[in-house]
């Protein structure tokens, strides 16, 4: 039986207004041959890629098996198989939604720094002893290399743990003014209801930091992972139950997103949606949220990362070697399957004529296979539906006139899904390759006479739907100005001389509009609002006791 609204069982005498430290970013570990992490590294990997881990669901604390199994492989070696997990079901959700409910009545009544330290304490568990399991899980389960697991499931998932605890120390302090006589407040509870938290599976730290965000918050969430990125998503939530996180708060639902989502959107309690993953999906369950709308206690909160066709603009101008650059790393690095990653480029004819044949022969000896040989700057992308997608997109640069394969194009699927990067040149802007969204190491190009750069501008912002990131380049700072007022609206997280990827935690809060999504930035203060639903106090101390005013004499 559900226990609703959520009344305040607990009462806390802690007599103290705890301090959160402005943090730092995660310092990266470089893993150069010889050195300690990479040593260490290596022998999680191995452990990791040497055992298969039955991973079941957890409810209220408490751990689930059902008969419908599902298998976590990996990437780089599809007949490896490192995690079997058992899938929630109908019945399985709703008692997530039961366990969701009871656990927030206590959940939302400890003091914000009891919560807040729980994920403190995670930060720390990552930095020291989990750092490298769970980096190697990455590895194994989504192919990223060292580098790509480092900045991703130990850097930016410690960031955002310590940054949301330090975001939310600061949203709780800011009140109102009072006047004499009276005293105001702002109560910042959470949700009426549970919030559901669908994680995709590129990235760890988004993974972890979708349900974690909610919580903060006094908030109770489902959590549905990627099913290619469930050994981590594991390991993240036992790395959140040894930092103290009660039972209840987020309950762990792996298995069919389609099925989780249908059985939570239907619940009259459902209070918000946490997603980052495909504008169809995304789409998909707005339109369901809003077809429920009368049956909800409350009007959900929604908010949603999805795609982008990120673009890299070069003027004239620019500095070729650091364009070059750029387009490799913010193109090719995990295999392009970043929704920041760069996926169209427009190049001047004059540096065209300058930097191809250096960009073609370097992004050609880009090494590509296990992620476990360090030597690898690539590994394969995430399963065999993603490599038939992009074997399509390469196969319509190979059959069109107004399309050249200028390097790669290659899928090899016998062992491992790999994608070898791929640049296509494009002879018409509005090319499908310039517009559409792939989601893997595939590069289109379009170069266009130096003089028309000004108007090429407007056809950057006019050719996809989405607006995530997008990178320029150029050193004339009137030019620099002109580009970044043209696309203002063309990214929500816009790079002037760098590439279009790496957003940091505190320091480039990350989403982007139109049809990537709400734009709620992540690793801001914003989205942690979100989660919120304010009270406003006033006191008076000393009330009027007669209903008069002077102006009736």
């Amino acid at each position: 039986m559900r226990l609703q609204p959520p009344w305040l069982l607990v009462t806390y005498r802690v007599s103290a207004i705890k301090q959160v430290n402005k943090p730092s970013n995660e310092p990266i570990l470089g893993y150069a041959p010889g050195s300690a992490e990479r040593e260490k590294l290596q022998s999680a990997y191995k452990d990791v890629t040497s055992e298969c881990v039955e991973i079941p669901i957890i409810i209220g604390g408490q751990r689930f098996k059902t008969d419908d199994i599902g298998s976590v492989t990996m990437p780089h070696d599809h007949q490896h198989e490192i995690a079997k997990f058992h899938k929630a079901g109908k019945a399985e959700v709703k008692q997530a939604i039961i366990a969701a409910c009871a656990a927030k009545r206590e959940w939302c009544s400890m003091p914000w720094d009891a919560r807040a330290g729980v994920f403190l304490k995670a930060a720390e568990l990552l930095a020291g002893p989990w750092r490298m399991k769970l980096n190697a899980a990455t590895m194994a389960g989504q192919s990223k290399t060292c580098h790509q697991a480092e900045i991703d499931s130990a850097c930016e998932l410690i960031d955002f743990f310590r940054f949301n605890a330090k975001f939310a120390a600061d949203l709780y302090k800011q009140q109102p003014a009072s006047t004499a006589g009276a005293w105001n407040a702002t109560d910042l509870r959470p949700l009426d209801g549970f919030v559901l938290a669908i994680t995709p599976f590129n990235f760890t730290a988004i993974a972890g930091n979708l349900p974690a965000a909610p919580a903060l918050m006094g908030n109770t969430v489902l959590w549905k992972p990627s099913e290619p990125q469930t050994l981590a998503a594991y390991y993240t939530y036992l790395i959140l139950e040894e930092a103290g996180l009660p039972p209840g708060v987020i309950n762990f639902l792996p298995g069919s997103g389609r099925l989780v989502a249908q059985e939570a959107l239907a619940d009259r309690d459902f209070a918000g949606l946490h997603f980052t993953g495909s504008t169809h999906v995304f789409r998909s369950l707005w339109k369901e949220i809003g077809n429920n709308i009368d049956n909800y206690v409350s009007y959900p909160r929604i908010v949603g990362e999805t795609g982008g066709k990120d673009f890299v603009f070069a003027h004239p101008d620019c500095n070729e070697q650091a364009l070059v650059t750029a387009l490799v790393r913010g193109a090719f690095e995990y295999q392009g399957q970043k929704c920041s990653a760069a996926s169209r480029c427009y190049i001047p004819q004059s540096v065209w004529s300058r930097i191809s044949s250096q960009l073609l022969d370097t992004t050609s000896s880009l090494t590509i296979g296990d992620v476990g040989d360090f030597s690898n700057y690539l590994g394969a992308v995430i399963n065999e539906s993603s490599a038939d997608r992009l074997q399509k997109a390469i196969s319509l640069g190979a059959d069109s006139a107004n399309r050249d394969i200028l390097v790669g194009g290659k899928v090899d699927k016998s062992k491992g899904w790999f994608v070898k990067p791929t640049i296509v040149q494009c002879l018409n802007p509005n090319d499908e390759l310039m517009a559409t969204e792939y989601f893997g190491p595939l590069l289109s190009t379009y170069v266009y006479p130096d003089h028309e750069w000004s108007h090429m501008l407007e056809v950057v912002d006019a050719t996809s739907p989405y607006a995530l990131t997008g990178a320029i380049f150029a050193r004339d700072r009137l030019v620099i100005e002109e580009m970044s007022t043209a696309l203002r609206f063309s990214a929500g997280n816009f790079y002037i001389n760098d590439k279009p990827t790496g957003a940091v935690v505190g320091q480039q809060p990350f989403g982007g509009s139109r049809a990537s999504g709400t734009n709620d930035k992540a690793g801001a203060p914003g989205n942690l609002m979100r989660w919120a639903s304010p009270r406003t106090i006033k006191e008076t101390f000393v009330s009027p006791t007669n209903y008069s005013y002077p102006f009736l004499g």
